[in-house]
């Protein structure tokens, strides 16, 4: 209960800046925050929480890196390399091919120029041979991307975009101390898919892995709508997902989960918050929709669809307000429920701003494209909408 009582407090805190922030205080509280958020920002990219422990010590994932992922693996299971931290030399050797691709060698290398997009490498050099001693997870892991821009699976960095790439379920399926029946498990999940209640009930329904830009004015960030703060979210991952040091403890699931004797979480998380806040949804790319179809499709979307029923507002969604049960979900009901595992038991409506950029759909992956979400809505609401008004709604959401 002191975890929750400190997680709480430390959103009301982030509320409190940024409510002084949007009254137009002085330009000391501006430079407080932008210093806030850049300090997130190297919390969201670089920091573990003290996560070694779960993935070196128990995991072994060190020793699975340093015997058997080379680069080509590690990009076909969804890792990302960030251009920006490769030396022109490195990026000259990639382009000429000089640079093994195929060899462990050269991941502990990019590890040592902090170019692996959500993982930390300790990794020390003796008589000309790199050794990766450590390695751990950050939140850019799962909740960060890139653009492609020098090679496949190579480029800037796209925070708060999710890795629907990432095969978390077969990285971690990779490790020796996972039992057989439990790599089956994880190597069901698929790429950009991820249960993080598995390890905690031992049920099995991954979701997929969520945007986290787009979330400033929303409370409920989570499917579920869990906390009412990113913070808690944020504790949950990475204390009970991570295997960070420190505690989380909620009475309405029940459960209370401690890593470690010292905590590393808590006075990571007002900066965390504040950077992911930053982070808004991407717009639409030039080109990427029809504007007139759009425009008739959002007269569908207020009207005969029904959307703006939940989707409301500028946020477009209406879970500051009010969470849905399952049975109103048109993937639903599940036996048991993604949901009925959670602390609230129920669905919160999904903000459709960036909804372009993060296929598939519904929390459970099952619409693989937004025309695919119309119809779905369409068939199981009885909506009756045509086959122009379902092209043209799915415009204006390609548009959002």
């Amino acid at each position: 209960m002191n975890t929750i009582k400190l997680g709480i407090g430390i959103g009301h805190a982030m509320v409190g800046v940024l409510a002084a922030l949007a009254s137009g205080c002085g330009g000391n509280d501006d430079d407080d925050h932008r210093d806030l958020v850049a300090e997130g920002k190297q919390v969201f990219r670089y920091d573990t929480f003290g996560d070694e422990a779960k993935w070196t010590d128990t995991l072994r994932m060190h020793e699975v890196i340093s015997a058997a992922v080379d680069p080509t693996t590690a990009l076909s299971v969804g890792l990302k390399v960030d251009a920006d931290a490769l030396p022109q030399s490195v990026k000259d050797g990639i382009a000429a091919g000089t640079v093994d691709l195929k060899s462990p060698a050269t991941t502990l290398a990019l590890l040592k120029l902090d170019a692996v997009v959500g993982l930390k490498g300790k990794v020390s050099t003796q008589n000309g041979a790199d050794t990766l001693e450590r390695v751990g997870v950050t939140c850019a892991l799962c909740h960060s991307t890139v653009d492609n821009s020098f090679a496949p699976g190579i480029g800037k960095r796209l925070d708060g975009w999710p890795n629907r790439d990432l095969n978390v379920g077969a990285i971690i399926a990779l490790s020796p101390a996972v039992s057989s029946s439990e790599k089956a498990v994880l190597n069901g999940w698929g790429a950009g898919r991820y249960d993080p209640r598995h390890n905690i009930d031992g049920l099995n329904k991954p979701v997929v892995i969520p945007p986290a830009y787009g979330l400033a004015g929303i409370g409920k960030i989570t499917f579920t709508g869990d906390g009412n703060e990113i913070a808690y979210w944020n504790r949950y991952v990475a204390v009970t997902q991570m295997g960070g040091l420190g505690t989380f403890a909620d009475p309405r699931l029940p459960l209370s989960v401690t890593n470690g004797a010292v905590d590393r979480v808590s006075d990571k998380l007002p900066a965390l918050q504040a950077y992911q806040l930053s982070l808004a949804a991407p717009a639409a790319p030039a080109g990427s929709f029809d504007a007139s179809a759009a425009a008739r499709g959002k007269l569908v979307f207020e009207g005969k669809g029904q959307c703006a029923t939940c989707h409301t507002g500028s946020l477009l969604t209406d879970a500051n307000a009010v969470l849905h049960p399952p049975a109103d979900s048109v993937v639903e009901p599940e036996t048991p429920s993604y949901a009925s595992r959670s602390a609230t038991k129920m669905y919160r409506s999904t903000p459709l701003k960036g909804v372009w950029q993060h296929a598939p759909y519904f929390h459970d992956g099952s619409a693989a494209t937004l025309e695919d979400v119309v119809n779905t809505y369409n068939t199981k609401r009885g909506l009756g909408l045509s086959s122009q008004e379902i092209a043209d709604l799915a415009q204006y959401l390609k548009s959002l």
